[in-house]
């Protein structure tokens, strides 16, 4: 009975995210078309360019019947959702070729980027969060806040063109622009090439979003060590390093980690403007040349696919969270109980850990006294 309704109540659960999923996309594809419709840039002459002069009315005609731009907006976008429902997302008016094609292809290169920008905001910031939780109030913690409150503050393009400055023009360590040398064939592009145009960009994302992670750790750090089983471990003699690795660590790590996997869009947004500085040619910079040009097939594609890959960004990091910290998988298993009106049948296990709010869930240990 018990594995029956374990069984229900996580099917429930998995038809409830996928239904806020559909939702979610049905909102934000319906807001960004609208919001496309509004822009002001009309998308003939944004496809032009330069050459506006040199085409006629006739030829202007041509161009919008053939994207349907005659055609009423609430008429466009069924037209899209009827594609849209076989699997076809369009074709780019920018790039003249298949949006799914033109994702694909520039995702490949903003995913190195955004993956080793993530890995190194993560691993940085919960080691730098770490040290000014455990020195607080000390020169290296002031040092750490001091960094972590300027970078909180400051514009992603704005760290890009000062790093561009310092180690590109003035220093010239790493490469101006693009994700491999100007002018060499893709066959002949190496790994270390790529690593070389890799690194700054990934510097830029990477500093600018170490600064959350920084101050989270450091909140966490600083309440663990204030409850009381680390008192009573300390009272015992047990040393500040085995406090930290043994008690500390892994209660910081759930919030670090859950923060991470929530900065997904975050971290995307920063990346429109960091490819755009050092003219990268990922995602991000495909989002700017869609936006100006009125590229809606390719814009709304975008959109879509970014917004899945929050979204299960942020089941991930759920799912990690519980992993790390027993008792928020415990209180999601007591939550799908209530729901299911199965808590008032079957009581809880002795040996169920009590409920902890949200916001104490850092400051308990997540196992007991050593």
């Amino acid at each position: 009975m018990a594995l029956l309704s374990g069984t229900t109540s996580r099917l429930r659960s998995g038809l409830g995210r996928l239904l806020r999923l559909v939702l979610l996309l049905a909102a934000v594809a319906t807001a960004s078309f609208t919001l496309m419709v509004h822009s002001p840039v009309d998308p003939v002459n944004a496809y032009v360019g330069g050459d506006l002069a040199a085409i006629g009315p006739e030829q202007r005609a041509q161009i919008a019947e053939r994207w349907g731009l005659d055609d009423p907006a609430p008429e466009r976008f069924l037209a899209w959702l009827g594609n849209l429902a076989q699997g076809d997302l369009g074709q780019s008016l920018t790039f003249n070729q298949p949006v799914t094609a033109v994702i694909g292809e520039r995702f490949l290169t903003s995913a190195a980027l955004m993956a080793t920008a993530w890995l190194l905001s993560g691993l940085i910031g919960f080691a730098l969060g770490v040290v000014a939780g455990v020195r607080r109030g000390r020169f290296s913690d002031r040092a750490i806040c001091w960094w972590a409150y300027t970078l909180a503050s400051a514009p992603t393009f704005w760290v890009g063109l000062l790093l561009l400055y310092v180690f590109s023009v003035q220093l010239g360590w790493t490469p101006v622009c693009c994700a491999v040398p100007v002018g060499t064939l893709t066959d002949d592009v190496t790994l270390l090439d790529r690593l070389h145009h890799l690194a700054l960009p990934a510097l830029t994302l990477s500093v600018v979003g170490v600064a959350p992670v920084v101050l989270h750790t450091r909140h966490a750090v600083i309440e663990t060590l204030a409850s009381d089983h680390v008192a009573f471990a300390r009272a015992q003699g047990e040393s500040t390093t085995g406090l930290v690795v043994h008690r500390v660590l892994r209660n910081a790590a759930a919030p670090a980690v859950l923060l991470q996997f929530s900065a997904l869009g975050e971290l995307f947004g920063g990346s429109v403007l960091a490819e755009q500085v050092f003219s990268y040619p990922g995602l991000g910079a495909a989002t700017t040349t869609a936006a100006l040009g009125q590229d809606v097939p390719l814009l709304l594609g975008i959109v879509l696919f970014t917004t899945v890959l929050v979204f299960v960004g942020n089941q991930l990091g759920d799912l990690v969270h519980a992993r790390l910290d027993p008792r928020v998988a415990a209180d999601l298993v007591r939550a799908r109980r209530r729901r299911g009106g199965v808590e008032a049948v079957e009581a809880p296990a002795a040996d169920d850990p009590p409920a902890v709010p949200a916001h104490r869930a850092t400051a308990e240990p997540v196992g007991g006294p050593r």
